[in-house]
């Protein structure tokens, strides 16, 4: 069981993403529901507060100050009981800025253009991305934020050609996040050339599950 905190009709592409890879997603704003959740999963949104990394806000919009709050809450209890962790989009961000990293405010060329998900190539180093799409595959993009100074145990694993941060692994928790959107590329939202999200998601089920 996969703990999302939002309302279920916000996050339907994430539920069916989680059940493809053989979970199940509760989404809730209830925290105490996190009550039988083997795992959490940060979905993607809109930015944090910049002051939760130490900047004045220069570039950050579509604030979410409760939700920030309560995944920054859901973390501190989920990796203190050492369970599982995926952060997707803002997902990874807030997964950064948890662990004392700092984000770039505003990054040209890697959000959506005419409405849609850019793909871009990307570079994975060894690690359990590697182990499933290999060094280099091609992935989403709908993003105006990412990683700037890794927080404290994350490794980077996967880099876009102007050297954004695309996935982070923790050294040691079982926590993993990537930039782009792996539900978005999942059963019938597949692209060809593009990486097929599924396996991420049941790859991380089936290492911490």
């Amino acid at each position: 069981m996969v703990f999302i905190w939002g309302v279920p009709e916000q996050y339907g592409n994430y539920r069916r993403a989680v059940a493809a890879a053989g979970g199940r997603a509760r989404i809730s704003r209830d925290l105490s529901e996190t009550g039988g959740c083997d795992a959490l999963l940060l979905p993607g949104g809109g930015d944090l507060e910049p002051r939760r990394y130490g900047q004045a806000n220069t570039a950050s919009r579509d604030l979410e100050p409760e939700r920030d709050e309560a995944e920054l809450l859901l973390l501190e209890r989920f990796t203190a009981a050492g369970r599982p962790v995926l952060g997707i989009c803002r997902g990874m961000q807030v997964l950064n800025v948890f662990f004392g990293g700092t984000l770039l405010q505003d990054l040209p060329g890697h959000s959506q253009a005419a409405g849609r998900d850019r793909l871009h190539r990307v570079r994975t180093a060894p690690s359990p991305l590697r182990e499933l799409y290999g060094q280099d595959v091609v992935v989403n993009s709908a993003h105006h934020q990412a990683a700037d100074r890794l927080g404290s145990g994350l490794r980077a694993v996967q880099w876009a050609p102007d050297g954004v941060v695309e996935a982070a692994v923790h050294e040691t928790l079982p926590a993993w996040g990537v930039q782009w959107h792996p539900e978005r590329l999942s059963g019938p939202f597949a692209l060809p050339g593009a990486a097929e999200g599924t396996p991420l998601i049941a790859a991380w089920l089936a290492r911490f599950g």
